[in-house]
């Protein structure tokens, strides 16, 4: 199953516009706060469904669950790819939201039940890590497909870039089918119970992680280090956008003989060899995170919960990264900025497959999608409320010419402040 596993995160991840969301959205006329707003739109939808997908998918069926999450993916991404008016971009991300919420949780859970199968509940983070690592690779490799259409059409291309992921996820689909129906929760469709009970039991499940200290943490850990890097993490692709167009990046500009570039053109020469640098350390990361663990396991034998002080660590970092990042926008410097917002990404990557494992220690095997889509919740809740807001504070930064990313900076800097000062107490 591992390989189908890999081949699932690398299909989920041929998303090509990613590396050009935000200047795919600028380009149609939007501003920082409308894209906040649209990206608020996909939390939106993830907050009120990701809890009651996450309950289907363990009561009628994760894998069904899933198909039903890249079906929503492929109409989304058409629907962004043709759209031309806000209302359109609205619904293309909120169906973006669909597919989201139907697909966290419920791939983990079905990679923890192998695991169970196969005895080897201890390997949580370093499984996971494995197949995180094959999803960079494939945005990696989306990145660099990505940009090879834009400096093929121009601006044009951003409307590509949408439509071209639609295929990968309607075969993310048929990968899916093929899925044993051993590692399902769900009982047999003519026992599966209704769905006011599946909503109870969620609604249940949501009251345990308020109730307990354990999940409570975790949640608000979500927020504060996924959700704010959710929000912070597409700055990076208007950083190297005016790196490219100032002419920063020279060896690389005049390979690519700039001068016949448009701005859009410019900026993909740039991403691309970033972006697919930044992913392949992203892989490298998750694919190293269970080192970590295993570092502390050492360290402290006796310690249970060994992925708890790799946490905190990782904390500690993030704390020291936003700290550089409210300096290098507080003065403007853009590489700066940039180098500091490529390692948030790598550190990241090696916070997910810890995360994901503290939650799967904590949770019922049996409604492991549930638990799981609590985690995406609270994530999604940061990003509902922040997105807009930074979007607004960047606007009216750059109205009165003041440094445009100190609030995405200073965001990340109260976080990581906050949550160890919390982890301290």
């Amino acid at each position: 199953m591992l390989p189908r596993f890999c081949l699932y995160g690398f299909l989920k991840n041929q998303r090509y516009f990613e590396a050009f969301l935000v200047l795919a959205l600028l380009d149609r006329g939007l501003d920082f706060f409308a894209i906040g707003l649209l990206i608020a739109t996909r939390a939106g939808v993830v907050l009120l469904l990701e809890i009651p997908s996450g309950a289907i998918a363990d009561g009628w069926g994760r894998r069904a669950s899933l198909v039903a999450a890249f079906l929503a993916y492929v109409a989304s991404f058409l629907l962004l790819g043709l759209a031309d008016t806000v209302a359109w971009l609205v619904l293309g991300m909120a169906l973006y939201g669909v597919g989201d919420s139907f697909r966290s949780g419920a791939h983990k859970a079905l990679i923890f039940a192998w695991l169970m199968t196969q005895n080897r509940q201890e390997e949580r983070t370093r499984i996971y890590g494995f197949t995180r690592a094959w999803s960079k690779r494939g945005s990696a490799l989306s990145v660099l497909l990505g940009a090879g259409l834009v400096l093929a059409l121009g601006r044009d291309a951003y409307r590509w870039l949408f439509l071209a992921a639609a295929l990968p996820s309607a075969l993310a689909a048929l990968n899916m089918l093929g899925y044993p129906a051993s590692l399902e929760a769900a009982p047999a469709a003519d026992r599966r119970p209704p769905l006011a009970t599946l909503l109870s039991d969620a609604w249940r499940e949501v009251r345990i992680s308020v109730r307990e200290p354990a999940r409570r943490r975790l949640a608000v850990a979500a927020m504060g280090f996924d959700g704010v890097f959710e929000i912070v993490k597409d700055y990076l692709q208007p950083v190297l956008q005016g790196i490219a167009v100032a002419g920063a990046g020279a060896w690389l500009l005049a390979a690519a003989n700039a001068a016949t570039l448009d701005d859009a053109q410019r900026a993909a020469v740039l991403i691309a060899p970033v972006y697919a640098g930044l992913f392949l350390l992203a892989a490298s990361a998750s694919r190293r995170a269970h080192r970590l663990v295993d570092r502390f396991t050492r360290r402290d034998s006796d310690t249970a919960d060994p992925e708890a002080r790799a946490a905190r660590a990782l904390w500690q970092i993030a704390l020291m990264l936003y700290a550089l990042l409210t300096l290098a926008a507080a003065l403007r410097l853009h590489a700066l900025l940039a180098a500091g917002l490529i390692a948030l990404h790598g550190l990241h990557n090696l916070w997910r497959p810890v995360l994901i494992a503290r939650f799967d220690r904590v949770a019922d095997a049996a409604r492991g999608a549930t638990a799981l889509s609590i985690e995406g919740q609270a994530k999604r809740l940061a990003v509902l409320v922040g997105a807009p807001l930074i979007g607004l504070l960047v606007d009216g930064a750059m109205r009165v010419d003041a440094p445009p990313l100190l609030p995405v900076a200073a965001l990340g800097l109260f976080a990581s402040t906050a949550a160890l000062v919390a982890r301290t107490r």
